[in-house]
């Protein structure tokens, strides 16, 4: 059954509780709940084909650029991307994520462009977007469905480290806002890249303490806030950024009050990722939540499972090669492979989280 566009199922609900250094199964709960998506997806360089004399780095995606970006292959990126986009969370949640943090966009018009398209019609996504100062010209922003999430507030917090002075790069935003009538908090980001190998560390450590600085002042106003961090990392649950600046945990049990639970890390352990470069995976696309959403009770809005969304149709099947004459079998189905237009998706996977809410 239907009701406000969610989906009303009946499911087993495992609870777990610590047994010694492990968790284990106390009981299987049957319930009827609702259940929200919550998705973020790196696109891949949604880029238009004009050339924007303020945007230095979108020079490539024009018809002159190196790449020929043109209007046919721009047309031909929104439809697979919006196919992509409208494929996200349907076995749970018939009408899609509630919400879905995007990064790798050049402006507002080509979210506009992608969200008027036909297969996407059903999920009626208003926008949030601000401008970044990012030397490549892209920004993150968040889609979002008025009937499931209601916007309250948006600002963004840019990149400003004294000790790079220069250096720029996304803002990351903070979207707040009510879901099944409950406060949520909202933040999309994504860090520095790896550009420079192990010296960029530093950059996403920083920008990993802009996170945490939002998160501290949210739960200065309410220490049970209900917040998720959603974006592109560029390092994986175990690195020193999410592991130590964040402090986002792999167990459960181990999340203290105003602290935080990285799903994401217990499938990077089973050797699942959203990307993969030179034969590694790495899961970089991470939905880490605060302590609020890790409720026994579950009349209130509550984590229930997280997922990266692998399908068929986003890989890679022929094993195209890439640099060094490595096959790129099994990995993203991307839009170029090099300066080559190969008609796919994104070189990242999307991934998400359910909540439930016990009706």
């Amino acid at each position: 059954m239907r009701k406000c566009g969610l989906y009303r199922v009946w499911f087993a609900v495992l609870f777990f509780c610590s047994v010694g250094a492990d968790q284990g199964l106390i009981f299987a709960q049957q319930g009827q709940y609702q259940v929200y998506a919550v998705a973020f997806y790196n696109l891949e360089n949604l880029f238009d084909t004009q050339d924007d004399p303020h945007n230095t780095g979108d020079d490539e995606y024009t018809p002159k650029g190196t790449l020929r970006w043109t209007d046919e292959k721009y047309e031909k990126k929104l439809t697979n991307m919006s196919y992509a986009i409208s494929q996200i969370a349907r076995e749970h949640s018939p009408v899609g994520p509630a919400v879905l943090g995007v990064a790798e966009i050049e402006n507002r018009q080509v979210l506009e462009d992608l969200v008027a398209r036909p297969s996407m019609a059903d999920m009626h996504y208003q926008i949030v977007h601000y401008e970044s100062p990012d030397r490549r010209g892209i920004d993150v922003a968040l889609l979002y469905n008025p009937a499931l999430f209601q916007v309250r507030s948006s600002k963004v917090y840019p990149y400003i480290d004294p000790e790079s002075p220069g250096y720029t790069t996304r803002d990351q935003l903070l979207v707040s806002g009510m879901m099944a009538g409950e406060k949520m908090h909202i933040i999309v980001a994504h860090w520095p890249s790896r550009y420079g190998g192990s010296k960029s560390s530093p950059r996403r450590e920083f920008a990993a303490s802009i996170s945490r600085h939002i998160m501290d002042s949210l739960y200065q106003d309410d220490p049970k806030a209900k917040i998720i961090l959603m974006g592109d990392l560029n390092d994986d649950p175990n690195d020193k950024s999410v592991r130590e600046v964040l402090g986002a945990k792999k167990k459960k049990a181990d999340v203290q009050a105003t602290g935080l639970y990285n799903p994401m890390w217990p499938l990077f352990d089973k050797g699942i990722g959203s990307l993969a470069y030179q034969g590694r995976w790495n899961l970089f696309d991470q939905i880490i939540i605060s302590s609020g959403l890790l409720q026994e009770d579950r009349s209130t809005l509550t984590f229930w499972k997280a997922e990266v969304f692998n399908r068929p149709f986003l890989v890679d099947q022929e094993g195209r090669l890439g640099r060094l004459n490595r096959s790129n079998k099994g990995y993203p189905l991307r839009t170029f492979i090099e300066n080559t237009f190969i008609n796919g998706y994104s070189d990242h996977f999307p991934t998400l989280i359910y909540l439930v809410k016990k009706i």
